[in-house]
């Protein structure tokens, strides 16, 4: 008999992985995989933490982070959303992952369950598996034939996923993989039914500033919830600033677990890595939201580059995204994701992770889609969707 847990034992690597572990790292395949820019974090950000480095800010940092970090942090909130976030509400535990994992310790007990709005990264749902819940799934709906093509979710069908043992409702907006905005309207909606049952939300906005409407955020829970409100939101330093490397994330939390938060953080990991926090300072400087400004633009030009590849072709179609930097195109005929990806790495020599991987295996309609990251240079990109378009060609 063994003591790991079957929920460990049962643990399988997810489509993505099982794409990217054939050819991570060969340099003739475009890799379009992952959620990340092609783009190198910008050299101001690398010069702090190296300067970091020379000064020998080598040792402990607070476990919850730096305070002119999180004062930082503070004032992006502000300037961004027009929210104003006490300062023992903010965590810097290190990535946004670990901030995920934070977040459900904080709610998670055994027998519990998270109800996820998919399609979903799949490490979301992961997480919560290790963590020993249950996870329920609540799929957004695409409405192809409306004027204009839309990701719909029915609040109905997600508050009647939950039950007495439901701890909390994760929602990742601006979505991964579809691009998905939950409206201001959804959201009050969502947290008035959380308040009343005693529900957590979970919020992952780490692509608030990648948004193609001309707003500064998208619609952000902080805007809404008060200081005790059960909302956890997750933030990142990985996708506007392209610093996926670095592992740097914070999480906004109930103002009631300013002491607890300082004990999970420095359980967990001791506090987040000591010079690349001062990295992350210099990405909330003004030079930072001038770079944002930069990545936003890289993606609106992405994402016209598969726009104008929709156009001729009569099998690809999807739902624009609203935000972050990503295209789930739907691939008529497709059955099997998995195996068309692992395919284009073989034979087309581009790497996209497989529609499967965002969600259960039971969910079909996902094995249609394949994601693509488009926050790539131009030249690179026409070439990886035309590697792509010729293989669709050939099924």
């Amino acid at each position: 008999m063994t003591p790991i847990r079957r929920s460990i034992l049962d643990l399988k690597l997810n489509g993505i992985a099982q794409v990217a572990y054939m050819a991570l790292g060969e340099k003739d395949l475009i890799p379009l995989w992952f959620g990340e820019t092609d783009l190198v974090t910008p050299a101001f950000i690398r010069d702090a933490a190296k300067d970091a480095l020379d000064e020998g800010k080598t040792f402990y940092a607070p476990g919850r982070g730096l305070l002119a970090l999180r004062e930082a942090i503070r004032a992006f909130h502000r300037r961004t959303k027009d929210a104003d976030i006490a300062l023992e509400r903010i965590t810097v535990p290190g990535a946004a992952m670990l901030c995920i994992v934070t977040a459900l310790q904080c709610v998670i007990e055994k027998g519990d369950n998270i109800v996820v709005i998919s399609p979903v990264w799949p490490f979301i749902f992961q997480a919560g598996e290790i963590a020993g819940a249950e996870t329920r799934f609540v799929r957004l709906k695409a409405n192809w034939h409306a004027e204009q093509p839309h990701w719909k979710l029915d609040l109905d069908e997600l508050f009647s996923a939950c039950n007495a043992k439901t701890k909390a409702i994760f929602i990742s907006s601006p979505g991964n993989p579809t691009g998905w905005m939950m409206s201001r309207e959804e959201q009050r909606q969502v947290l008035d039914f959380c308040r009343a049952k005693g529900i957590a939300i979970i919020s992952d906005e780490v692509y608030g500033t990648l948004v193609f409407d001309g707003s500064r955020h998208a619609p952000s829970f902080l805007e809404i919830a008060a200081p005790d409100d059960p909302v956890f939101v997750i933030n990142s330093f990985s996708k506007p600033w392209a610093m996926t490397g670095w592992r740097i994330g914070w999480l906004v939390h109930p103002a009631q677990l300013d002491v607890p938060m300082h004990t999970i953080s420095v359980a967990n990991n001791t506090g987040p890595t000591t010079f690349a926090q001062y990295g992350a300072l210099a990405a909330l400087s003004p030079q930072g939201d001038a770079f944002r400004g930069e990545m936003l633009e890289r993606c609106r030009n992405g994402r016209a580059v598969v726009e104008k590849m929709l156009t001729r072709q009569n099998r690809v179609r999807w739902v624009p995204p609203q935000g972050a930097f990503y295209g789930f195109l739907h691939i008529d005929g497709l059955k099997d994701s998995l195996a068309f990806a692992q395919n284009l790495v073989k034979t087309a020599r581009v790497g996209v992770a497989p529609g499967m991987a965002f969600g259960t295996e039971e969910d079909k309609d996902n094995d249609a889609f394949i994601r693509i990251c488009f926050a790539q240079d131009p030249k690179l990109l026409e070439e990886g969707l035309a590697r792509i378009e010729k293989a669709i060609a050939a099924t």
